[in-house]
């Protein structure tokens, strides 16, 4: 093991206080183990972080997974379809969770959904048809969504602007661009979430962008097993890595870590309707 890779500060080091709101997680890719996922959630507590957001791809996966993940009282849920997987889904999917939501006061948003170009293998047009259809329902039953786009964001800002969208409450998940669309996002009334690569070397845009967004339209995500932040890359993402990410927000915009831990986690609270900290 090499000095650097050695003396990586542990997340618990940088001392910050259980109020951290970890917005977007994926704890049961692939397989949920039911012996890790305890001591993921205790290294994430023991990091600072209050509150993790777990987003379940589809209905199967909440089906799967949700029971045993309602043992742990600090995740919360999201659930929606993803655009990649919208050649496998009809409208009877959708109806489905519009009944898990009536049923589950624990999920709380509709996500991730929207649109991937960078993957070549759905057609855009079946994408745009289950994200409007996902919009609708969430519209109709008056929850956030959490919005999900590669390589797309100009077809999804107009399909969001099309479904009536703007000033509603929309999450623009793992934020990766410039100034320009961060800019756009904001005037809608976006909330805007930044995930580990803000800490990469080459991002230099993105942390252009993080430095122009007020910290109260902002919130942090792992993106969990993905998109681990320095000094861990090269690591599977999870939970407690999330400080990394406030630690270099608040570096690019000159404040204090625990101020942009405390005030992202009241930001996420506020979005998700999730209880204060300590509850």
């Amino acid at each position: 093991m090499s000095k650097s890779k050695a003396n990586r500060p542990l997340p618990e080091s940088l001392g910050l206080p259980c109020v951290g709101v970890e917005t977007h997680a994926h704890l049961d890719y692939k397989r949920l183990d039911p012996q890790e996922l305890p001591l993921v959630l205790a290294r994430a507590r023991n990091a600072g972080v209050d509150l993790i957001g777990n987003v379940f791809l589809g209905v199967e996966a909440y089906a799967a997974n949700a029971p045993l993940m309602r043992a742990h009282p600090e995740i919360f849920f999201l659930l929606g379809v993803h655009p990649n997987d919208a050649a496998e889904t009809d409208v009877a999917r959708v109806a489905d969770m519009a009944a898990l939501f009536a049923a589950d006061p624990n999920l709380k948003a509709l996500g991730e959904i929207g649109l991937d170009y960078y993957w070549k293998d759905t057609p855009p047009e079946l994408q745009k048809r289950l994200f409007r259809e996902q919009l609708a329902l969430a519209r109709e039953i008056g929850i956030p969504v959490a919005i999900h786009s590669r390589d797309a964001a100009e077809d999804t800002l107009a399909v969001l602007d099309d479904s009536g969208m703007e000033g509603e409450r929309v999450l623009w998940h793992c934020f990766g661009a410039g100034p320009d669309l961060a800019a756009e996002l904001i005037r809608r009334g976006y909330t805007i979430s930044i995930p580990g690569p803000v800490t990469y070397a080459k991002n230099e845009e993105l942390r252009r962008a993080v430095a122009g967004i007020e910290l109260s339209r902002m919130v942090l995500e792992s993106d969990a097993p993905f998109l681990t932040p320095e000094p861990y890359r090269g690591r599977p993402n999870e939970p407690a890595y999330t400080v990394f990410t406030a630690q270099e927000v608040a570096r690019i915009k000159g404040l204090d870590t625990a101020q942009v831990w405390r005030s992202t986690g009241d930001n996420a609270r506020r979005f998700y309707g999730l209880p204060p900290a300590g509850q």
